[in-house]
């Protein structure tokens, strides 16, 4: 019987990866990587592929979500194979349905954890963790497209007094990744088509770049203020708070990303 062995990169570079997860490599028969969910913007494959003494296959899109993954459960069936993901392994549904596979299929499956843009977003604000609702992706316009998701879930998330979380797109094939100041924009052309002053150029935002890095930049303000911003390179993320906020909400906005005075008013 062979073994699919899920590991997680972590935030940045290839030295977020956990000793056990870094162990895992060592010990399987072959190694495969995806890197179109996330961006690790410090990684070299070369030095983790040294530090693993291993030869690392990166696969993309197609090989699992049109092909199912069925180069690496073809692997798994009889030899141990690590899969490799940015952030926390089962983050992703997609990861999630490969998991699932490889089970039907009779093949063990196991997981090494590591840190997500969703716990390390969430610490780094300072707005507390219990009290986000429903996340979000921020999508790039298709053809003039505009999806009205993001707005109608921060729109829900702040009437039940809730923080969200907003992805922001990757289209790692064409090196291709959302900034805030992009998000934003999306997200003022959608307040202008709904008008329910929930991201209008006066709401509150948290912008945050490059999670794990030793260049971590992160920003409260005013969306009008933020959408100037500049955050540098990728990968970015974006936060709304709820309307009311916690004392300690507030002062760890301010202290720790920046956040102007006013923010104390929103104590409730």
């Amino acid at each position: 019987m062979g073994e699919l062995v899920f590991v997680g990169l972590g935030l940045f570079d290839e030295l977020d990866i956990s000793l056990r997860g870094l162990e895992e490599i060592r010990k399987a028969d072959s190694v495969y990587a995806e890197f179109y969910t996330s961006l690790l913007a410090g990684l070299s494959l070369e030095n983790l592929e040294r530090d693993a003494a291993k030869s690392i296959t990166v696969v993309c899109r197609k090989t699992l979500e049109e092909e199912n993954g069925e180069l690496i459960l073809r692997q798994a069936e009889n030899a141990k194979v690590a899969f490799l993901v940015p952030g926390d392994p089962l983050i992703a549904t997609t990861h999630i349905d490969l998991r699932i596979r490889a089970e039907k299929r009779g093949i063990k499956t196991r997981v090494v954890h590591a840190a997500s843009i969703i716990s390390a977003a969430i610490g780094l604000s300072g707005l507390q963790n219990y009290r986000f609702g429903r996340s979000v992706t921020v999508p790039f316009q298709e053809g003039g497209f505009l999806s009205e998701s993001p707005y109608s879930v921060i729109a829900e998330n702040k009437s039940r007094n809730l923080h969200t979380l907003c992805f922001l797109d990757i289209r790692a094939e064409e090196k291709r990744y959302m900034t805030v100041k992009e998000a934003l924009g999306t997200l003022l052309a959608l307040e202008e088509r709904r008008r329910l002053h929930v991201t209008s150029p006066d709401s509150l935002a948290v912008g945050l770049a490059r999670a794990g890095a030793e260049d971590t930049v992160i920003k409260a303000e005013k969306v009008k203020n933020l959408i100037g911003f500049n955050f540098g390179g990728p990968p970015h993320v974006l936060a709304f708070p709820a309307d009311r906020l916690h004392f300690m909400e507030a002062e760890a906005l301010i202290m720790l990303a920046g956040a102007p005075e006013w923010v104390r008013r929103m104590v409730k």
